[in-house]
């Protein structure tokens, strides 16, 4: 937007209590998060909570404000959109609700779940190109061969003032404002609720929280003007914009307060604090304002005051709640991950439980290789953050063992953790047994206590799993015991059920 042309504050303010968004859009309630506000130790924790629109996302508001402002010609002919997402649906069900033809254009990447959501509301689907870019790069195509209107995601005035209804309504749920978290993908969002709240009560801090791996509007306050910042990460999908849009940088340049990042892992606590006060869950971008102001707060020391988290959206991919359940104990810090290298020997696995300790283990991958030495991959529950764990790794390494502390380590965590692999020296017998273990505290120990020096531990692994009892897979060197004599009389003295399962074929076809 050419700086002639720029709108005002005060002119943005009289957009948003003029948008007319409610003969589709809902008035969410503001919820007040009980048990995160006393684990905080702060004043009032509230969620806006956007996931009881229609579309369970915010995006309803700016698309039908930006519809609803077209001429009837623009009506008549129609119009465009290219999105995989909520705004896919806001424009579907905005354009439904004003008799008008609404072409969606996807990626053909995108899965079916998206599309019917999407042509459920009456829009037409058009599939192109391998990625958003091609789809959008169409759908501008479409609107010039077809005289469709385009209808932005983020980057126009009507839709940012139709995301700044949400300010407005929080104006009038809640008194005594002291700080407003809001989500950064494009912009749209933060901007109009940072335009609002900052022309009508200035002192009320509105913190923009964007997603480590697509921060594009710090990028852009960095340098100065929007910038491509290249790959992005797509765990949090709805924020996932690699390039912040012209008028919402100026607005949250001139706006927020301050911008801060949150790592994937620290949006899947938030996810898990979204859930255990309100049974609802979050998809990622829509937790990230709240990662933000725990974030936030804790840096900051904060102790009272009233703050406010937007929950954006609830359109979860089901399958990804597998690594929110895998990850939200490490963004909490309640959990450490270590790589620890440790000498191939007898009761080398009992000695190095004892020595962190009576702490809970909620991983253990080992795999023996090599004559002398094997690695570990190990979880640590912790009950006091970060010092704690550098407490865990000092012990280690004065009893001797070589550690590295792998818990920000997003590689190690994504993948490597479930490719440790290796193979025994050459003439080495191996037997494989899954054993299910009570999910407590003393069960591995007891187990190693019960083997004693018997076998070599050739594989272990198992994962707390949140259900009463966990899978463990565990491998024995059973070279010396060729009749079986001893692992029978091993496998009669201990408490817990197993199956023997030395030929199942992925084992044999990828660690033996």
């Amino acid at each position: 937007m050419a700086a002639d042309n720029q709108i005002s504050g005060q002119e943005y303010l009289r957009k948003i209590l003029l948008a007319r968004i409610y003969p589709v859009a809902r008035l969410t309630p503001l919820h007040k998060l009980e048990k995160l506000s006393d684990k905080l130790g702060i004043g009032k924790i509230y969620l806006k909570r956007e996931d009881y629109q229609t579309i369970h996302s915010f995006k309803i508001r700016g698309a039908y404000n930006k519809m609803r402002q077209l001429s009837q010609d623009q009506k008549a002919c129609g119009v465009v959109a290219a999105s995989a997402g909520n705004h896919a649906q806001g424009v579907a069900l905005s354009a439904k609700n004003l008799g008008t033809r609404a072409v969606i254009v996807m990626p053909t990447t995108t899965p079916d779940l998206k599309v019917d959501a999407v042509r459920r509301f009456g829009a037409e689907i058009v599939l192109y190109g391998d990625s958003f870019n091609e789809a959008y790069e169409h759908a501008k195509e479409l609107s010039r061969t077809q005289g469709l209107t385009m209808i932005p995601p983020y980057d126009d005035p009507d839709v940012i003032a139709g995301q700044g209804t949400i300010a407005h309504e929080i104006m009038g749920q809640c008194n005594d404002i002291d700080t407003i978290f809001v989500q950064i993908g494009g912009g749209g969002l933060a901007a109009g609720v940072a335009v609002y709240i900052k022309n009508l009560i200035p002192n009320v801090k509105v913190i923009g929280v964007e997603a480590e791996g697509s921060a594009c509007m710090k990028a852009a306050v960095d340098m100065g003007e929007p910038c491509d910042i290249g790959f992005v990460s797509h765990f949090a999908d709805g924020v996932a914009v690699s390039r912040a849009g012209d008028e919402t940088f100026r607005l949250c340049k001139e706006y927020l307060d301050d911008i801060v990042t949150c790592s994937n892992d620290e949006i899947c606590a938030a996810m898990k604090d979204i859930f255990d006060d309100t049974r609802a869950i979050a998809e990622p971008s829509g937790a990230l304002s709240l990662a933000g102001l725990k974030k936030y707060v804790r840096e900051h020391g904060l102790k009272e005051g009233n703050h406010i988290a937007i929950m954006s959206g609830a359109n979860v991919k089901f399958h990804t709640l597998r690594l929110v359940a895998e990850r939200c104990d490490v963004g909490e810090m309640a959990e450490g991950i270590l790589s620890v290298d440790i000498p191939e020997a007898k009761g080398s696995f009992l000695t190095f439980c004892n020595t962190i300790g009576g702490r809970h283990v909620t991983e253990f991958s080992y795999r023996v290789h090599g004559a002398e030495r094997a690695r570990i991959f190990a979880s640590v529950e912790l009950t006091n953050g970060r010092s704690e764990l550098d407490d865990i790794c000092a012990s280690l390494r004065h009893a001797g063992y070589q550690v590295t502390d792998l818990t920000e380590d997003n590689l190690a965590k994504d993948h490597i953790r479930y490719m440790i692999g290796g193979h025994l020296n050459q003439g080495s017998k191996e037997r494989l047994f899954l054993f299910e273990f009570p999910e407590s505290k003393g069960a591995l120990s007891n187990f190693l206590t019960q083997l004693g020096g018997s076998f070599s531990i050739s594989l272990f692994h198992f994962r707390i799993s949140g259900l009463e009892y966990c899978s463990v897979l565990c491998g024995f060197d059973v070279s010396k015991d060729p009749e079986g004599k001893e692992m029978k009389e091993f496998l009669d003295s201990i408490k817990y059920p197993y199956r023997e399962v030395t030929d199942n074929v992925a084992y044999q076809q990828f660690l033996c």
